[in-house]
């Protein structure tokens, strides 16, 4: 294949993937520095880890994707989905780490990583590579196009489901319609997927107990303050405590004394009180921006893989920050979604890194 020579990458999006990537190391340094003190002695403890096994091994596979042509992942998309569900499934096995009742994590010498994670760039390459195959017919045909596409949904949803993340499987689902539908897939087809996902999620909220008390929990949110309710009642006091300017940085009472999940999911709260409203609202702005430019460069390609990858990411990105912070703002249930770029977790943020890496590789050759 003829390597064609690209162009400048699109450096409005490299700005605001380095303001996200710098912004959330500053936010996790203050949200997890009481919590490192408590649990390691080490203020610096989980900022230092973010940066060993996150920043670092994302920069890295930045580097990886955006030094090749993209269209180079065709051919790979496949190796890479297997090896992804092959690590799917070593986490049930020894191999396997768990905590909280999760089983979700892999450890490798005195790292551990997440494969769940990996989805959200393998699964969005293969489809995008799968859909955009002119051979065959993806979108208009049942048995060519619907049946294996509900196939991958059900066998990578499956996994993750068990580990439990269903809020992962959520995001993913969303994403994968929404490339799908964009590929010119029939409406009968995209009203069938989501009835169907509808109804394997009403079903699991309704056998798992601790999902259906979540539900419970913000249809009656008065009710319960001590259990159900206690975590989106403190986050929701530590959002309004902010106010317009915030109470300072590393002021935040709220990650000392009540707030659970503090360099997780709640990691918006703590930014909300110590930044306020000016903060909260600059750190939306720039999730904002960086979906709007994902979503507007893949209205600028013609080649369709890539198209399709941007709107992937796009999709991934804008739904799981809109569900971290909706949920800890007690505008829907919580969730458990951690925010992309801010929250703790080393293969998360190597994974959005490897994103932005392909992102930029795609603005500069398509």
């Amino acid at each position: 294949m003829t390597v064609l020579k690209g162009h400048r990458p699109d450096y409005f999006l490299l700005v605001v993937l380095i303001l996200l990537t710098a912004g959330g190391l500053v936010i996790l340094s203050s949200a997890s520095s009481e919590l490192g003190k408590i649990k390691f002695d080490d203020t610096y403890y989980y900022l230092k880890h973010q940066i060993l096994y996150g920043l670092i091994f994302g920069a890295l596979c930045f580097a990886a994707v955006y030094k090749i042509h993209y269209a180079s992942l065709k051919k790979l998309a496949l190796p890479f989905l297997a090896v992804n569900i092959i690590l799917l499934i070593l986490v049930f096995t020894k191999l396997g780490f768990s905590a909280g009742g999760a089983s979700r994590w892999l450890q490798i010498g005195p790292a551990t990583i997440q494969p769940a994670e990996f989805l959200k760039f393998t699964l969005i390459v293969y489809l995008a590579a799968w859909l955009s195959n002119p051979k065959s017919d993806r979108v208009g045909s049942f048995t060519n196009g619907l049946l294996p596409f509900l196939a991958i949904l059900g066998i990578t949803g499956g996994l993750i489901v068990l580990q439990p993340a269903t809020s992962t499987v959520v995001i993913l689902i969303a994403a994968c319609l929404t490339i799908y539908f964009i590929s010119g897939a029939k409406w009968r087809y995209i009203a069938l997927t989501v009835l169907l996902m509808i109804l394997v999620l009403a079903a699991l909220v309704y056998v798992t107990p601790y999902r259906l008390n979540r539900v419970v929990g913000f249809l009656n949110p008065q009710d319960d303050s001590q259990s159900l309710n206690y975590h989106r009642n403190q986050a929701e006091m530590a959002i309004g405590s902010g106010r317009l300017f915030g109470l300072g940085y590393g002021q935040s009472p709220a990650k000392v004394n009540y707030l659970p999940e503090v360099v997780g999911d709640s990691i918006f709260a703590v930014a909300a009180q110590e930044l306020g409203f000016a903060g909260s609202a600059s750190l939306i702005v720039l999730f904002g921006m960086l979906v709007f430019r994902l979503f507007w460069l893949a209205k600028k390609t013609r080649d369709r893989f890539s198209r399709l990858i941007l709107i992937g990411f796009g999709t991934i990105i804008a739904v799981q920050s809109l569900m971290n912070m909706a949920a800890i703002s007690g505008i829907i249930p919580l969730t458990g979604v951690p925010l992309p770029f801010i929250s703790y977790g080393g293969t998360a943020l190597a994974v959005f890194l490897a994103m932005a890496g392909l992102s930029l590789n795609i603005s500069k050759y398509a």
